[in-house]
């Protein structure tokens, strides 16, 4: 007895509806936003990948006409000459603008964060007096501050130090700003609910508050290492002595003490600018967040 072999209808291929189909405007259009998007990176790659190469360069090959996108030779001269230089100790520079930057961003997050916790959450007298006040520091251009940060860091005797790069901007009128956006937007009722298993306002805010804010806390740190890192200003009037120096300042010396040493300066700005590069990219996904989740209630 022989088994009849059924035969196998084939399955209809899925036919996307012909209001659904992107038409032929549409697709321009995306090709277009495409190659614009595309121009604009170009444009602030650019300068970049410029600046990268320029750093493995001969001093011949980086001050020739025209320059050239690709070396004639690669070399590591330029940064051996900087990095091993007693006049200029860049990487003494590169740990100090380090050690300030991430001390600030760490005591920034916790002053931001529970002096806007109150603001956002508490109900007492003069809230939003106090809050239009911090607001209203924000029209403050920081030059003006410069005088008065200086004489109170004299008097503390914080000059040449790390700590009078440190602290004097621990407090910002920003961070308070950003922090209290965000837990606008977390819902009450956890804090209620945590509330009703006893744990007091502290505790709410520590175990259900900080750890829902991540992206709002890791957006203020970068910005706050931002601004510390890139300070210039600041760490030239209260930092004298080269070991204490930090990086953007140290390098201001390294320009004019060698002014045509573009293979010079180009390594300076690329182990300037790498930490903020990697920085970035390893929580750009949490200042998405945090940028657009601080703005949904104010």
């Amino acid at each position: 007895m022989t088994a009849t072999k059924t035969p196998t209808t084939p399955t209809p291929a899925r036919v996307i509806p012909e209001h659904r189909r992107p038409s032929t405007a549409a697709r321009v259009k995306s090709a277009v936003r495409l190659v614009a998007l595309s121009l604009l990176a170009l444009v602030f790659i650019s300068p970049l990948v410029f600046m990268l190469v320029t750093s493995f360069k001969t001093r011949a090959d980086a001050t020739s006409v025209p320059p050239s996108w690709i070396p004639k030779e690669f070399t590591l001269q330029a940064y051996e000459a900087i990095l091993g230089s007693v006049s200029t100790p860049v990487f003494t520079w590169f740990l100090n603008s380090i050690t300030a930057a991430v001390l600030n961003s760490i005591i920034v997050v916790i002053t931001a964060s529970l002096a806007a916790y109150p603001l956002a959450r508490m109900n007492f007298r003069g809230k939003n007096i106090v809050f239009g006040a911090i607001i209203a520091t924000l029209l403050v251009p920081p030059v003006i501050l410069v005088i008065p940060n200086y004489l109170i860091v004299s008097e503390l005797g914080w000059l040449n130090s790390l700590v009078a790069v440190i602290v004097p901007t621990a407090a910002g009128a920003f961070g308070v700003f950003l922090m209290r956006q965000f837990f606008l937007s977390i819902p009450v009722e956890l804090e209620e609910a945590a509330r009703l298993d006893g744990a007091n306002r502290f505790t709410t805010f520590v175990r259900i508050i900080v750890p829902l804010a991540k992206p709002a806390l890791a957006t203020l740190a970068l910005l706050a290492f931002l601004t510390n890192w890139n300070d210039f200003l600041w760490p030239v009037y209260v930092l004298f002595s080269p070991d204490v120096q930090t990086l953007p300042a140290g390098l201001s010396t390294l320009q004019s003490a060698n002014a045509v040493r573009y293979d010079l300066l180009m390594a300076g700005a690329v182990i300037a600018s790498a930490p903020v590069l990697l920085l970035f990219v390893a929580l750009q996904r949490f200042i998405v967040e945090g940028v657009s989740q601080s703005g949904i209630k104010g």
